[in-house]
């Protein structure tokens, strides 16, 4: 099944390397990735598409987990 992941990110170095980490090790696999800076510039806006047989919610848990996560949401695709 396909889900889209809303995320705000702290702009920290690795935050982007730990944001696929956890994706990729609770069994989803990454097919599409976009991202923008916020005004204030402290801040990343990402959209990133998964595919994967378990529960959003496993993987919306572990992102929300992250400490440069600071808003995750994840919906499947239609």
């Amino acid at each position: 099944m396909r889900y889209q992941c809303e995320m705000t990110l702290r702009r920290a170095e690795g935050a982007l390397v730990r944001v696929l980490g956890t994706t990729e090790r609770r069994g989803f696999r990454p097919v599409a990735f976009e991202g923008d800076a916020r005004e204030d510039g402290d801040r990343w806006s990402l959209r990133m598409t998964v595919e994967g047989d378990r529960a959003a919610s496993a993987l919306q848990g572990q992102l929300a987990k992250l400490y440069d996560c600071l808003s995750v949401e994840v919906s499947p695709c239609r």
